[in-house]
């Protein structure tokens, strides 16, 4: 029997956590606790015993709670109340309204996850009864449990980045619809013109073609038109198209294979017949919108740098290799600033990346990601390892090592998640730190050994 009474790292930040939250909700503060939503606001003071001392519903925007959160304030004096903290939940943008309006009145704002409150209304009554004013009560009862935490509250070169993040995965959203699109169409309508490229939507040279070549037959999907023109006049009108899709140079096989299958009768006329004209036309919209989308990504993404490059920060995440500088900024714009986490593993479970034990006395079951916290950020350090493997050395040998190592081995893709995890423990340490990425240290070895001096080298 182990006789070890100190306590875990865990314990230690877990403590530090509430320390700092009890901080803020004392023993003596008063919860004034608000339902947010579009016109109708209700909010419920209540003491450290979740009892209700007031109660309001406000027919208001929640740029107008002003008065409710004097209201609250007012209350809670007359009741005998040292302090107040203002709680909600933070979903769309009313909860940041409410922050400032909290911050100017001269009270602090914490958050309760929604998860959290909709497992507590169960408990509440046992049932599934769900309406505003018991939804406000049930998030005071959670602050005063310590269940909340203090949210971010981003200098506006931070809040500019997150925004332009959003935009970019709205923007890769739409290309990569666009693109199914058009090769759904296509196999409908004119399947010969995907064997022109061997990944068709990619080629800059396939998408100048084929957007002349739908230029020029029109809305009735007339391709004969293309067989008119002949092969040189065909060439200079996809020359010209070419700077529109980003690219100086052309693939002139690939060109030359949608001339031909625009001007063989019985490659241009395969597909369904009666769909034909409307998918061709639809096929041009959705060309349009994949140019555009991709127009409008260039310029968010170099947006997204102007950023980094204000924030002094460019140099320190590219000095990580196979790291970019959109792919560190579309990380960053997730994460926030990340000295605002305690440690680079904080940083990791906000991703949900961290491993989910599954144990209990001698049965060790499977052990999976928590897939908790910020879709987006898990989505964007996953990207962000395809490159990093092959530019690397330390994130490589540390994928080849899960997947090669005799007990416990991991399969490719759960090392690679493996390695987002370590990517993103990286970022968080050059840029915590203010030090540029240090291959012994990412290693793992002391910097200042033989050994690490040889794997520096190598």
């Amino acid at each position: 029997m182990s006789n070890r009474s100190r306590l875990s790292r865990g314990d230690r930040r877990r403590n530090d956590k509430l320390a700092r939250l009890r901080a803020v909700v004392t023993r003596e503060t008063a919860v004034l606790a608000f339902d947010l939503a579009a016109d109708k606001q209700v909010c419920a003071l209540s003491d450290q015993d979740s009892r209700v001392v007031a109660r309001r519903t406000v027919k208001a925007k929640a740029w107008q709670l002003r008065e409710a959160v004097e209201w609250g304030l007012a209350r809670a004096a007359a009741a005998g109340f040292c302090s107040v903290v203002v709680a909600c939940e933070p979903t769309g943008h009313r909860w940041r309204v409410l922050d400032q309006i909290a911050a100017e009145a001269g009270v602090r704002l914490v958050c309760v996850q929604p998860l959290l409150v909709h497992r507590a209304r169960e408990s509440e009554d046992f049932t599934h009864n769900k309406n505003d004013e018991t939804d406000a009560v049930i998030i005071a009862r959670l602050v005063t449990e310590l269940r909340c935490y203090l949210p971010e509250r981003a200098e506006p070169a931070w809040a500019r980045l997150r925004h332009l993040g959003a935009r970019r995965v709205a923007l890769v959203t739409d290309a990569t619809a666009a693109r199914q699109q058009i090769t759904d169409l296509l196999e409908c309508a004119w399947p010969a013109a995907l064997e022109a490229a061997g990944k068709p939507a990619k080629s800059k040279s396939w998408l100048a073609a084929m957007t002349v070549v739908l230029d020029r037959a029109g809305a009735g999907g007339d391709l004969r038109v293309i067989r008119r023109w002949g092969w040189s006049r065909f060439a200079a009108a996809v020359r010209r198209e070419l700077p529109r899709h980003g690219a100086t140079r052309w693939h002139s096989k690939i060109v030359r294979a949608v001339f031909d299958a625009a001007t063989d009768p019985a490659r241009a006329e395969a597909g369904v017949a009666n769909q034909r004209a409307g998918a061709l036309e639809r096929t041009r919209f959705a060309l349009a919108d994949l140019a555009h989308a991709r127009a409008e990504t260039a310029l968010v993404e170099t947006r997204m740098v102007e950023v980094l490059d204000e924030l002094g920060l460019t140099s320190l995440v590219t000095s990580i290799p196979g790291l970019s500088a959109v792919g560190a900024a579309t990380i960053l714009a997730e994460t926030g600033d990340p000295t605002r986490f305690t440690s680079a593993r904080a940083l990791v479970k906000h991703a949900g990346l961290c491993p989910r034990d599954n144990a209990s006395g001698t049965y060790q079951g499977k052990t999976g990601i928590s897939g908790r916290g910020r879709p987006q950020l898990r989505l964007a350090a996953w990207r962000a390892v395809w490159a990093a493997l092959r530019n690397n050395p330390v994130l490589a040998a540390r994928h080849a090592h899960l997947t090669g190592r005799a007990d416990n081995k991991l399969t490719p893709t759960q090392a690679r998640v493996a390695v987002a995890g370590s990517l993103l423990r990286q970022l968080h340490a050059v840029i915590t730190t203010g030090t540029a990425w240090d291959p012994a240290i990412a290693s793992g070895l002391n910097p200042q050994s033989p050994a690490s001096a040889r794997g520096a080298a190598a």
